[in-house]
């Protein structure tokens, strides 16, 4: 019977202080309208000339 060698070579990096992490979140809404999940509508973004704006499935279409 044949043996063999294995061996597992790990790198660890323990980090001396904790990273902040933050984040944040607000209400996913309609531009047009403020409708928004809550009414049942789905919400796709479009980039503007003045920025990102938010539209539902009904007003995303004219836009």
């Amino acid at each position: 019977m044949m043996t063999s060698n294995q061996s597992v070579i790990q790198d660890i990096q323990i980090l001396k202080k904790n990273p902040n992490i933050q984040s944040s979140v607000s209400i996913v809404e309609c531009y047009v309208c403020g409708k928004g999940l809550a009414e049942g509508h789905s919400i796709s973004a479009k980039t503007l000339p003045n920025g990102i704006a938010l539209f539902c499935d009904v007003h995303y279409s004219l836009q």
